[in-house]
């Protein structure tokens, strides 16, 4: 993987590219909360109160009422006994696993998880076997091959940010054993899935008396940092069981206060989720409309794959010219050969949406497909 050139985001739905301003269907903040005015009023407020870096672990002397308030808010919003704050959400599922080490015969993992999730299993200290993506007939199967009196843990993303489908939750928790676990990475469905934004457990409609959420807030909240989602017996085996929570040192209490204002945001604001739903259905109802056989997904993410080798440069020429930054990107969980990944946001105005469609019409079928 090579490393892409830098961009300048500007005017939260653009970015400037060869000193071109032009439209920015990428990334992940979804509301652009990464630029709001009241969150970017918080971050300097933070650094200006709290300074930047407490310099120690929470366990030592690193610890600050902002980060338990934070917490208390991120459980409130997500419904959550407990919401255990850590550095990044990458590290959320690895915190997560050392907290529960020892106690599975084995691990069950979708094929196209996050990798975070794939090294998270690595510290389960137990075989780890994949099955099919979102695929629940291939999973009864691993659960069949573990045999009748396994202890499992099924680890899996919420919604996938290579094509924004959404894990089976329900038909997993029929699937597998009562006493089994679920660690759901739900970076991308948290603030952005479900009637409230809590995310894939409530677009699937499942309780998470047997789930695990890990969540980022560097994504639908705009900021930076992740935390666990569980019951507080679970809060209390990362305190005293995860080397990882025990030995680094927290976010920057500016953007913990960012933070809390991000969940504010989300929370008063319901317009912000319907308006990034009705943009993305806008899309790919009329792609759809243009002969486009686009899936019924939820996330407010379009995923096309270049038809040969050299359609991803034609393509990727062609919407420059249409003044949209390119968005191809290769990723563990997507296509191997590389994909364009066009994510839709609350912000973007509609004629730039209109605009995307046009420069997408003129490309599929011809160069592009669904991928």
């Amino acid at each position: 993987m090579t490393e892409p050139e830098p961009l300048q985001q500007v005017d939260r739905a653009y970015v400037r590219f060869h000193r071109r301003k032009i439209s920015y269907f990428s990334g992940c903040d979804y509301y652009r909360l990464a630029s709001h005015p009241t969150v970017l009023a918080a971050l300097q407020a933070g650094a200006r109160r709290y300074g930047l870096n407490v310099a120690a672990s929470r366990l030592t002397t690193g610890n600050h009422a902002l980060y338990g308030l934070l917490e208390r808010r991120l459980a409130s919003f997500f419904k959550a006994d407990s919401a255990t704050l850590v550095s990044t959400g990458y590290l959320s599922n690895l915190v997560a696993a050392q907290a529960l080490a020892g106690n599975f015969s084995h691990a069950l993992i979708d094929e196209d998880s996050h990798p975070s999730l794939a090294d998270a299993a690595r510290f389960l200290d137990c075989p780890v076997l994949q099955f099919r993506h979102r695929d629940p007939a291939d999973l009864e199967a691993s659960v069949r091959r573990c045999g009748p009196q396994a202890k499992l843990i099924l680890l899996t993303d919420g919604m996938f940010s290579h094509d924004g489908s959404a894990a089976p939750l329900a038909d997993y928790l029929q699937v597998l054993p009562s006493d089994a676990l679920l660690l759901v990475d739900d970076a991308h469905g948290a603030g952005v899935l479900g009637h409230t934004g809590r995310g894939t457990l409530e677009h699937c409609g499942v309780d998470r008396q047997r789930i695990i959420q890990t969540v980022t807030l560097s994504k639908a909240f705009g900021t930076y940092g992740g935390a666990v989602l569980g019951r507080r017996e679970l809060r209390q085996r990362i305190l005293s069981h995860s080397h990882l929570f025990v030995g680094s040192t927290p976010l920057p209490l500016p953007l913990a206060n960012a933070a809390l204002h991000a969940i504010k945001i989300l929370s008063s604001s319901p317009q912000a989720r319907r308006k990034l739903a009705a943009n993305a259905a806008f899309v790919k109802t009329a792609l759809r409309k243009g002969g486009l056989p686009l899936p019924e997904l939820p996330g407010p993410i379009i995923a096309l794959l270049p038809k040969e080798t050299r359609a991803a440069e034609t393509a990727r020429n062609a919407l420059l010219n249409a003044g949209i930054y390119p968005p191809f990107i290769r990723y563990p969980s997507g296509p191997a050969s590389g994909y364009f990944r066009f994510v839709i946001s609350s912000e973007h105005s509609p004629a730039q949406l209109d605009h995307l469609i046009a420069a997408l019409a003129r490309l599929c079928p011809r160069l592009l497909g669904v991928a």
